[in-house]
């Protein structure tokens, strides 16, 4: 059932008061947002409910919080069934949904907007040319490598620096009894269901630059099909043989990630730079009080930032009535006021205010924005509401910053894709587990070309200069 938010009396009248109407007058548009569940949702939204009235843009705000377990296959069912909702947060899936005409190209909208317009990062700007459905505010989600800094001292090899001193680092802790439980039952690193956060800190070590790389006959070809995947693939493989890898990685999702870190039942994780990376270290701290995070270098850079399109973010459906408010809610969030409530939190909880001057408290930490994170050369927050180590976190996405070649598929071929992203995934599984042999790869080749790669390569030979 949605979770409706009404104005509160107060605001409602002073709103109409300022208007000259009456309450009976008074026509406040309702927008749906259909998203994760998330903590405080309703508290949350009556705040903005209450600013954008006292902006004089008034609305109604009907939630509809689906579960984060499969929350792309929930949400597409909805979608399916007819529903149309005004904002709707996708985490993939979006695509299919852009290719039948149900989605507003945002772009007229941010051209004409009071914030946004200003408010995008770089990266932002590029995908919304390249894919102009989805809008998600926020610096480039790369993924940083965290240890605790007394685990990382405890070493005595100091932080790696290359693919050698990384391997030497990792299985040194694998061996390790840091958690003092009188078993080594530390595995080294994980990935959360697949190896993609690996990859975000070793793809650039074997060579894997972008999505397509060019062959020894200058041929674009897919890297997950290069010599540097194989490679990389052979070196997962041997960090699971030697138990540096987590074995259960397939089948741990972020929330048991975390939690194995945060237990000390692995030592080395991915986190996307920023906030995400705060919310770590507080929640380290709640285990393990007093406990730091040190932030890794990869060893030879993160990989290659896609500009395609946003892999994740907020949409207007197409059929919308209401997307005037609904843009209009979105455009607030960008706001100095909306990035006060969107990104501070609570007052009293995650700070405290005197006058002019702000303290940020230690659950800062365990807050984050809901909606954007907006280009600081538009707008900063009157304190560091980042602790060292997620704002240096920020600091290395920025520094490695690359743009990949990857482009947005046309619908015809949304099949072929499917096939090859799914082939590919068991594939590594199998590899990475020693189930397959690295001399069956070329069999591997033929299969991922088999299952959709021919026809993306076809197409991409035509897309890429």
């Amino acid at each position: 059932m949605p979770l409706k938010h009404l104005l509160t009396a107060g605001t409602a009248l002073a709103v109409i008061a300022a208007s000259g109407g009456s309450v009976f007058a008074q026509d406040v548009p309702t927008i749906t947002i259909i998203n994760h569940e998330s903590p405080r949702v309703e508290e949350h939204l009556a705040r903005i409910e209450a600013a954008m009235a006292e902006k004089g843009t008034p609305v109604e705000i009907n939630y509809i919080g689906l579960p984060n377990s499969g929350y792309p296959d929930a949400l597409g069912l909805r979608l399916l069934s007819g529903e149309v909702p005004d904002i709707i947060y996708f985490q993939g899936g979006d695509a299919e949904f852009a290719n039948q005409g149900i989605l507003e190209d945002l772009r007229p909208w941010i051209a004409q907007s009071t914030y946004l317009k200003d408010a995008l990062w770089p990266h932002n700007e590029a995908r919304l040319e390249n894919y102009p459905y989805l809008l998600y505010v926020f610096p480039a989600r790369t993924k940083s490598p965290l240890i605790r800094q007394d685990w990382l001292e405890q070493t005595g090899l100091g932080a790696p620096t290359d693919l050698e001193e990384w391997t030497e680092f990792l299985r040194v802790l694998s061996d390790s009894d840091y958690d003092g439980n009188g078993a080594q039952d530390t595995f080294g690193i994980i990935a959360p269901d697949n190896t993609a956060e690996l990859d975000s800190i070793f793809n650039q070590s074997f060579g894997i630059t972008a999505t397509w790389l060019k062959d020894e006959n200058g041929e674009w070809i897919h890297s997950r099909v290069s010599d540097g995947e194989r490679e990389k693939l052979a070196y997962y493989q041997m960090l699971y043989a030697e138990g540096i890898l987590d074995p259960e990685f397939i089948t741990s999702n972020w929330e048991v990630k975390e939690d194995k870190f945060y237990t000390g039942r692995v030592a080395v994780v991915a986190g996307t730079a920023g906030s995400v990376v705060d919310t770590y270290r507080s929640k380290m701290q709640q285990v393990n009080p007093g406990t730091e995070l040190a932030l890794l270098e990869p060893p030879d850079g993160l990989e290659a930032v896609n500009i395609a399109k946003e892999d994740r973010g907020f949409a207007i459906h197409a059929m919308s009535e209401n997307k005037e408010a609904a843009f209009a809610f979105l455009d607030f969030l960008a706001s100095p006021e909306g990035q006060l409530i969107d990104r501070m939190g609570f007052e009293g909880e995650q700070y405290v205010r005197n006058g002019d001057s702000y303290e940020v408290l230690p659950d800062m930490g365990l807050w984050y924005p809901r909606y954007w994170t907006v280009n600081p050369e538009y707008w900063t927050p009157p304190v560091d509401l980042l602790a060292p180590v997620a704002q240096a976190s920020l600091e290395q996405g920025a520094r490695y910053f690359t743009p990949d070649n990857a482009f947005v598929w046309p619908g015809e071929l949304a099949a072929s894709v499917d096939a090859a992203e799914q082939y590919y995934r068991t594939s590594v599984y199998r590899f990475v587990s020693g189930e397959w042999p690295m001399d069956r790869w070329d069999q591997y080749v033929e299969g991922w070309y088999s299952a959709g790669g021919t026809a993306m390569t076809e197409h991409a030979r035509t897309v890429l200069q």
